[in-house]
């Protein structure tokens, strides 16, 4: 598999080894040098590889769509923060017949949490007492608040739980990726957590990502991914 890079940061360059060392070829690496592009211009850098993976910036991924439309690749989002654009971008995907796959959280661990918080949530929705809340620690370089992974865990656990719950976010020093999920009653407390030791989960589940979304169309998450893995 021959795979672009757009966004050549920490996870870029993590993406880049992981790659490599499955015998994958890095064969276009975009970076901040070329921010200005055009969509037509990017797509010419693009049009010989099989899957392009991008950890750039919020307000780049609807070029990065297109171009990856006009080049006819695969495209795996993991920039988050765009979820403002998201219908749009469905639409674009669908009319152009194009390969697209999103993550909140390209984790394979965050992934299996998110249906443990399913499964969770549902049980305790048959007990008024508890009360569901959600929280998220990160370095004070992250942007977007709260995190998509935080998002996505409330839009599970809402369709368990009808009840209105916080979500609370901190950005602080070199916090790793922390979410929580809590069921607080009067005489106990569930909690559930998933904190992230390294950028690695993260790189291998979006070139898994890359590796599923090769020879198919249409707009898919992550989590159809791991649905397909995991059976259901």
């Amino acid at each position: 598999m021959k795979i672009a890079l757009i966004g050549y940061g920490a996870m870029g360059k993590l993406i880049k080894t992981l790659a490599e060392n499955k015998n994958y070829e890095v064969a276009v690496v975009i970076d901040e040098s070329d921010a200005k592009l055009s969509a037509a211009k990017l797509a010419e850098k693009l049009k010989d590889v099989d899957a392009v993976i991008d950890f750039s910036d919020a307000d780049a991924v609807k070029r990065n769509v297109e171009a990856c439309l006009i080049a006819d690749v695969p495209l795996v989002e993991g920039t988050t923060g765009w979820n403002a654009e998201k219908e749009i971008i469905k639409k674009l995907v669908e009319e152009k017949q194009g390969a697209f796959v999103f993550g909140a959280n390209f984790s394979i661990g965050v992934n299996l949490f998110y249906k443990i918080a399913d499964y969770a949530s549902r049980l305790f929705s048959k007990f008024e007492d508890y009360e569901a809340f959600i929280e998220e620690q990160h370095h004070s370089r992250k942007r977007d608040v709260p995190s998509g992974t935080a998002l996505k865990l409330k839009e599970i656990v809402a369709k368990n739980i009808e009840k209105d719950f916080s979500v609370s976010s901190t950005r602080a020093g070199n916090i790793p990726g922390t979410h929580r999920l809590g069921f607080d009653g009067a005489a106990d407390q569930i909690l559930l957590e998933h904190f992230a030791r390294s950028r690695e989960g993260f790189a291998s589940g979006a070139i898994l990502a890359a590796e599923w979304i090769c020879g198919r169309k249409g707009f898919y998450e992550f989590t159809d991914v791991m649905g397909e893995i995991l059976g259901k």
